[in-house]
């Protein structure tokens, strides 16, 4: 009798219960969500199987860090203080196409960046613990992924025998890109007085059900004079040395002068949101400026912005556009901005390329590209797959001037759900530099030619299935 009433009681709990929860999840993407089909998509899978709609939408069904927004709000306001501890160097010129960045920035274009194109695995890491042994007074990293292989521990060894010098280092890892990194790898780094933030440990988007978010930035600072960003993690996977995907294709950016000092107040800003720790007057914060430097900006953006940040830089450069939008990336699943965007820029004239890899590491992304190609290529929009090897730079130049260089992907992951850094460079040599660069890839890379509806079924099929979760890819 006792068992009769429980699960009766247990019956009327649940009856009440789940249509609350639904409701309430109902109304939060009401509320929240940034689409009219992405708001019918999350309402039709709440009610048509709520079982499994309502955890997917606890992990899945969120653009913004809303628990940890207010938090960051105050690291944002504390750290954007030090910007006026670095040197402020006027751009060569002003140009109209510096406002919406410098908005989205919070940060002015700074003239004399040296600048140095770093292509695939071996050029960047001898680069970066050339760097790193240099150094004299401390080296912030920041990785997504790490791995415990050749060029990792290569990586650990560098940072070890900095802080055996005396230079104070710190590194932030990301817990989902890093899950399969061993403790005793932190463990090491930690014995030899290396600062190194455990996302389970600290505040983070990684912890609870929030390991949607992820913070996908690739940094390293050496004395707040030099510092790298761009496409590649510490693994030898990006030097094309896992046999899964043979040559991998990559771009870094070597960076000296002010917008040293703009990815360093990112980087202490992430530091602060995880610890509350301020380090800024501990830092360096006016490196030396090169009198024949370029123009540049570096753009933080993620998803506790109150804007956007990652799609609107997209959207500004290609909308800008007059001549050319040339876009590298190894994901392509626009947002109806994006699109838009690029079919508007192939009609009005534009050379629009899109380079992609011919291979693929992740089978979801891979497939819902294909749901986009016949649309932009019906515009005019080339689409371009690269054969030798798989392809992971995220590059844009337009027309002769503007490059876009750093982490973000031309993806609804990178625009809105991951924490990414991007350089915009406003400088005609540079442009020309990473155009060449472009133009050999190019040669290594063939339009494509065929429709979805000509691809193998298989095929057509997941694109239009994958399509369904794209806000999430």
């Amino acid at each position: 009798m006792i068992v009769s009433d429980l699960r009766i009681l247990i019956s009327v709990i649940f009856a009440v219960l789940l249509p609350l929860a639904v409701g309430l999840a109902i109304w939060r993407v009401l509320s929240h969500a940034r689409t009219p089909q992405g708001t019918v998509a999350w309402v039709v899978f709440l009610l048509a199987a709520p079982w499994f709609a309502l955890p997917s939408y606890l992990i899945f069904g969120h653009h913004k860090l809303h628990g940890y927004t207010r938090h960051r709000k105050v690291s944002h306001a504390l750290i954007r203080k030090l910007g006026a501890y670095a040197r402020s160097v006027a751009p060569r010129q002003r140009k109209p196409a510096f406002r919406a960045f410098e908005t989205l920035a919070e940060m002015p274009v700074a003239g004399g960046n040296a600048l140095n194109l770093l292509v695939d695995g071996d050029d960047t890491f001898a680069a970066i613990f050339a760097e790193i042994d240099k150094a004299q007074r401390y080296v912030l990293v920041q990785y997504y992924i790490i791995d415990d292989d050749g060029t990792g521990r290569t990586f650990a060894d560098h940072l070890i025998a900095a802080a055996a010098r005396g230079v104070e280092v710190r590194m932030i890892f990301d817990g989902v890109g890093c899950y399969g990194l061993p403790a005793s790898y932190r463990e090491r780094l930690v014995a030899a007085g290396v600062k190194v933030l455990n996302p389970r440990d600290v505040r983070g988007p990684t912890s609870r059900l929030q390991i949607n978010f992820r913070n996908h930035r690739k940094t390293v600072i050496v004395d707040g004079e030099t510092a790298f960003m761009g496409g590649l993690n510490m693994s030898d996977t990006y030097r094309g040395l896992n046999p899964a995907f043979g040559q991998w294709r990559d771009t870094h950016l070597k960076l000296a002068g002010p917008a040293v000092a703009q990815l360093q107040l990112t980087y202490v800003e992430d530091w602060h949101w995880a610890t509350d720790e301020a380090l800024g007057t501990e830092l360096f914060w006016t490196p030396e400026p090169d009198p024949d430097g370029a123009d540049a900006l570096v753009v933080p953006c993620g998803p506790v912005d109150t804007l956007d940040t990652g799609a609107l830089f997209f959207f500004n450069a290609i909308t800008e556009a007059r001549e050319r939008v040339w876009i590298a990336t190894p994901y392509f699943v626009p947002d109806g901005d994006i699109l838009t965007a690029l079919k508007m820029a192939a009609l009005r004239g534009c050379d629009v390329r899109v380079l992609l890899p011919e291979g693929r590491d992740h089978w979801t992304t891979w497939l819902a590209a294909f749901s986009y190609f016949d649309e932009v290529r019906e515009a005019g929009v080339q689409i371009w797959r690269y054969k030798p090897g798989f392809l992971h730079q995220k590059v844009i130049l337009t027309d002769g001037d503007f490059v876009g260089i750093g982490t973000a992907n031309l993806d609804n992951r990178s625009f809105r759900l991951n924490f990414e850094t991007m350089a915009a460079v406003f400088d005609e040599p540079f442009a020309a530099r990473v155009e060449a660069m472009l133009q050999t890839d190019f040669a290594n890379a063939e339009p494509l030619g065929q429709s979805l509806d000509q691809q193998p079924l298989w095929l057509r099929i997941g694109a239009r299935v994958t399509r369904l979760i794209a806000p999430v890819l």
